[in-house]
């Protein structure tokens, strides 16, 4: 069985997504919807997609669905989950996956009601690197984890090709933040408490570009996570994730260009733990663009075997919490207790 879905939002990063679903097994794109007409005339002329709508109310009264896959800005996803779920078609969403934690409660609870999956577009743990990274950990190797730290820090322009993203109250943490406190979730487990401070060093952005963040996990680790786009390299890493993690049997150091060094009592190994290239792939962003091939083929098997996806609605949410957690620290100057998001 071929799943059939459509794309709403072909803008920016959309393409990613439509190439990959061009490539997975067991479901395609037969529609797609933009205001944009020139945008999406082209999308639908580069892709080969013929049925086109401007209206989401008229794709979805048309169109016979199997999902749907919102690419849009923030500002449009709750209504567009609600009126998917109001359709009965299982949805997935782009991150950040709701402006407010009510927002996002409400989306998961239409969804739910609706009978309906939903999944958060939230690719960053999907990159090769870091299931390398979550396979160490896993196999026992460095022990017991007590200490990490998630890094991304870069002076890479992603404005030139986002620049509404130089003008929200809010940037770094919501847009950047959030995949890399993902990374930490899915690494080490859940928050406890946050504690955060933050930055804007670019005068010509209006929200903050730099911000560190302090992580209790349930699970008895310490992380730091830590990002930046005014950080200025020899080499510049972007869009690499670097991780650092401490166990009680050895560690593990996640540096540049996909370099792994493990050490435990045998010794230190080091291991290519690069992503894969296909034919629309280019460097540097092929890291990022084979994770929405790998998160979009887990999509597709989750539909057809009735399983939960890994970043669903409701465990987002509690990615979404940290979120919030970590501005009303840099806010309020104090550590945050998760249980109070």
């Amino acid at each position: 069985m071929v799943l059939n879905g459509a794309l709403i939002g072909c803008g920016f990063f959309a393409v990613n997504q439509l190439h990959a679903w061009q490539e997975i097994e067991g479901a395609r794109i037969v529609a797609l919807c933009d205001r944009d007409p020139e945008r999406l005339a082209g999308a639908g002329r580069d892709f080969g997609i013929e049925r086109q709508y401007a209206d989401a109310e008229e794709l979805f009264a048309k169109e016979r669905l199997d999902f749907v896959d919102i690419a849009t800005t923030l500002p449009s996803h709750r209504p567009l989950v609600e009126l998917a779920a109001r359709h009965r078609v299982p949805v997935i969403c782009q991150k950040p996956f709701a402006a407010t934690m009510a927002d996002g409660r409400a989306m998961v609870a239409a969804c739910e009601a609706a009978g309906v999956p939903l999944m958060v577009h939230e690719n960053f743990r999907w990159q090769a690197p870091i299931r390398a990274v979550r396979q160490i950990i896993d196999s026992g190797r460095i022990g017991e984890v007590f200490w990490g730290r998630v890094s991304f820090r870069s002076a890479y322009d992603v404005f030139s090709g986002q620049p509404y993203l130089a003008t929200g109250e809010r940037f770094i943490i919501e847009d950047l933040g959030i995949h890399i406190l993902d990374i930490a979730r899915f690494l080490f487990g859940d928050a406890t408490r946050l504690t955060a401070r933050t930055r804007r060093v670019n005068p010509a952005i209006r929200g903050e570009d730099v911000a560190t963040m302090l992580l209790d996990h349930e699970s008895g680790v310490t992380s730091v996570v830590d990002c930046s786009y005014a950080t200025r390299l020899a080499e510049e890493p972007f869009p690499q994730t670097l991780i650092e993690i401490d166990g009680s049997r050895g560690t593990l150091r996640l540096g540049q260009d996909f370099r792994m060094i493990v050490t435990d009592p045998a010794g230190s190994e080091v291991l290519n733990v690069a992503p894969s290239i296909r034919s629309w792939m280019q460097p540097p962003w092929h890291l990022i663009q084979e994770s929405v091939f790998a998160i979009q083929q887990h999509w597709a098997l989750c539909l057809t075997e009735g399983r939960e996806p890994a970043t669903s609605g409701r465990d987002n949410l509690k990615t979404l919490a940290l979120v919030e957690a970590a501005y009303r620290s840099a806010r309020f100057g104090d550590a945050v207790p998760l249980a109070s998001i």
